[in-house]
């Protein structure tokens, strides 16, 4: 990875890559343009659409953030989500099922219907057609959101929130693939809310302050602060037995092998530090599959750490593809779990945002009936 490299070597790469990303950006500055000229045409529905992206590549909390949007909206509205649904195997529209793999709809909706049994998840790469197809099939429907959609225009959405990683400020960044900017941080403009993401808790209203500052506010959008905040851990395979918590591990001082097909799996250790005795590490590539040979070399990492006291510890979404292994020995399966991250937003703005999208969602249905 580019971040473990030594300073001097990533400078140099990126004067050598910014010819590159020169290109890259006049080619993504074009392409907006066209749809600002409205020479490309963006969709509107009357449906309220919700639209949740980065301009980012890497991890900044799209899916905790689509989720804590189903939590707050599900038991007054009829919500559906719609993914490109990355790396699937399939490819036009299609509607996640419990029967449904995470090969035909791509981890995180699967992660998504699996949490959220009673509300509808597709994926199409297509998102025009994708919207249409679910506006067509449930008659019902109030609102849409959109996953990782801030790029693509072909939907214009209601509302259009855009994450920014706390550790990673636009200001310092660029175009790719010299950085990892998917369009000029200019186009921030676009969004209707900005949520600086992955915050500290205990973050300061100075703090919050320079953050707006940076990311120089246009005078219609608003801010939001959140955090992640990690629950008790829960089996991968063996759904029957309890979850155990972080404390637990602390006192019986449990070692740790943290496996990790992620972007950015370095908060999720940061957090783990304080609880584990010892922690080895393995990562693999974002929404990486793992195989016999994976398997094979977590089993043996896991053997090599000492004590009697240990388990393997992954991610909501890795988990979702380590159950693709049915044939698993019974004896690794029962030390594995998962740790699932929520989104908190901190003080009183937790009221302040959930009152601001339900009341989106609330007044542009498509009967715009009132709810109290």
């Amino acid at each position: 990875m580019q971040n473990d490299l030594p300073e001097k070597k990533q400078i140099l790469i990126r004067l050598f890559l910014l010819p590159f990303a020169f290109i890259y950006g006049f080619i993504t500055g074009v392409r907006n343009l066209l749809f600002d000229l409205k020479i490309l045409k963006e969709k509107e529905f009357s449906l309220p659409i919700i639209s949740v992206g980065n301009i980012t590549v890497g991890g900044t909390g799209k899916t905790p953030h689509i989720e804590y949007l189903i939590r707050i909206l599900k038991d007054q509205f009829n919500v559906a989500v719609l993914s490109r649904g990355y790396k699937r195997n399939t490819k036009k529209f299609l509607l996640a099922t419990n029967r449904s793999t995470y090969k035909e709809v791509g981890d995180e909706p699967k992660q998504i219907q699996e949490k959220y049994p009673g509300i509808k998840v597709a994926v199409d790469r297509k998102r025009v057609n994708g919207v249409n197809n679910l506006i067509n099939t449930f008659k019902n429907l109030d609102v849409i959101l959109l996953d990782d959609a801030f790029q693509h225009r072909y939907v214009k959405p209601g509302l259009s929130i855009l994450l920014v990683d706390y550790s990673r400020p636009l200001k310092n960044d660029l175009i790719l693939p010299a950085g990892r900017l998917r369009e000029r941080a200019i186009e921030r403009k676009r969004a209707h809310i900005i949520i600086v993401t992955r915050c500290p808790s205990d973050i300061t209203p100075v703090e919050k302050e320079r953050l707006k500052k940076e990311l120089v506010l246009f005078p219609s959008q608003g801010i939001f602060f959140s955090t992640i905040n990690y629950s008790d851990i829960s089996p991968v395979f063996n759904k029957n037995e309890q979850q155990l918590s972080l404390d637990h591990c602390k006192k019986g001082k449990y070692n740790l092998l943290l496996v990790t097909g992620i972007a950015n799996p370095q908060p999720l250790r940061n957090h783990l530090q304080s609880y584990f005795n010892n922690i080895s590490e393995l990562r693999f590539p974002d929404h990486h599959a793992f195989n016999e040979k994976d398997i094979n070399k977590i089993t043996s990492d896991f053997e090599k750490l000492p004590g009697k006291n240990k388990i393997i510890l992954t991610t909501e979404k890795d988990a979702i593809r380590m159950q693709n292994f049915s044939n698993i020995a019974d004896s690794l399966a029962k030390v594995i779990y998962f740790i699932p991250i929520l989104v908190e937003f901190p003080g009183n703005q937790n009221n302040e945002f959930n009152r601001l999208i339900q009341y989106y969602v609330r007044e542009n249905k498509r009967d715009n009936i009132s709810l109290t």
